[in-house]
């Protein structure tokens, strides 16, 4: 297999947690020593901008990649996703284990009547593998899945699509960049490798290793990230969200047009996705996050075990004052329940439920053994 077949993307965390950057460090250097594996180490993916050098460069990897970070993998994979970089969705065997007390339901793939966003628009045959450093503390567990990956890959049962390795050509963009971003192999460059603006000549991009480093600095941002595997389209989000943070393209499809129009710390839009489609990263909420949870019509009453801050308060009432707070905060006039959306979904903020209802909810949460 040679080498360049399949890119290992290691994205930084936010903090700067020395046990988690050596940990970072130790995974790149033992996967780029694995055969038909480059390794590119880059900032938290979550904050970088979409015309940023980053995603400029992963844009140009056409093959199947493994992606490491320190956030759930379905929230990862959307993020690439939203930046151009996209793909199908790899099956990964090293996985984050959940405690009984972390109560997350296990994932529960279920029929939609309406259709999927990815059903209408297909994503590229290339495959995005996307592992969460929570998932091990030890380095040798992620390598072992690279190269497991790596294995399936060279026997041809994964992906049709033929990686193009990374080029000194195709990365020369970068060797005068226009901001403070560094890019370079994993080792620090001599004095003499570096070019008059005090980066190194991209001649030394990865010279003998399999190992690059692309830096930016980007401040933290908070926005939702759509998963189109879930997305029906049905504009929800569009409707209740007054920030102008969500848009539609030119296929009439739903996207976050003006991420940073977002309130940060406000999750409102996503507590109202009939499917859970929307999720913000950086939440500590682990369902409003992207940690695995049902997709088959449970999204408003799960997020109440997760991510309803007052006790007895449903969904849409948490979701209409999160989003009444923000625009008090912003100094505009608080709406309340605007658009009728407890109408829509057949709750109250204050009725709560009725008992054949709360019946319903119990047969459901027993049957997911929660």
């Amino acid at each position: 297999m040679p080498k360049g077949q399949l890119t290992v993307i290691v994205a930084a965390g936010q903090s700067r947690n020395p046990e988690k950057r050596e940990l970072e460090q130790t995974i790149a250097q033992l996967a780029g020593a694995v055969d038909g594996v480059q390794v590119v180490c880059v900032a938290h993916l979550y904050d970088l901008a979409k015309d940023g050098e980053t995603y400029q460069m992963l844009r140009h990897i056409d093959g199947d990649m493994v992606l490491i970070s320190w956030m759930f993998p379905r929230a990862a994979h959307w993020i690439l996703d939203r930046n151009g970089v996209r793909g199908q969705v790899g099956l990964v065997e090293l996985q984050q284990v959940f405690d009984e007390d972390d109560e997350e339901p296990p994932e529960q793939v279920q029929e939609l009547e309406e259709d999927r966003v990815t059903s209408l628009q297909p994503r590229p045959q290339r495959t995005i593998y996307t592992l969460d450093f929570r998932a091990s503390e030890q380095a040798q567990d992620f390598v072992a899945e690279i190269e497991r990956i790596a294995h399936l890959q060279s026997q041809g049962t994964v992906s049709s699509t033929v990686a193009r390795p990374l080029t000194l050509e195709m990365l020369t963009r970068f060797e005068n960049p226009t901001n403070d971003t560094y890019v370079g192999s994993g080792a620090a460059p001599d004095s003499d490798s570096l070019s008059d603006g005090g980066l190194p000549a991209i001649s030394t991009l990865f010279g003998t290793s399999s190992v690059a480093t692309i830096q930016e600095h980007p401040a933290r941002r908070w926005y939702p990230v759509i998963d189109f595997s879930r997305c029906t389209n049905c504009m929800e989000c569009i409707d209740f969200c007054l920030f102008g943070v969500y848009g539609i393209d030119s296929q009439e499809t739903i996207l976050v047009e003006q991420a940073d129009n977002c309130r940060k710390g406000c999750p409102a839009c996503s507590r109202v996705c009939p499917q859970n489609a929307i999720m913000f990263p950086q939440h500590k909420t682990p369902a409003i996050a992207g940690a695995p949870v049902d997709a088959g019509g449970l999204k408003i009453d799960l997020s109440k075990l997760f991510g309803a801050p007052d006790e007895g308060e449903d969904a849409a009432a948490a979701a209409i004052r999160e989003r009444d707070e923000q625009l008090v905060l912003a100094g505009r006039q608080a709406v309340g329940d605007d658009t009728g959306l407890s109408e829509r979904i057949g709750r109250s903020p204050s009725s709560g439920q009725s008992p054949d209802q709360l019946d319903d909810l119990i047969d459901q949460l027993d049957a997911l053994d929660l």
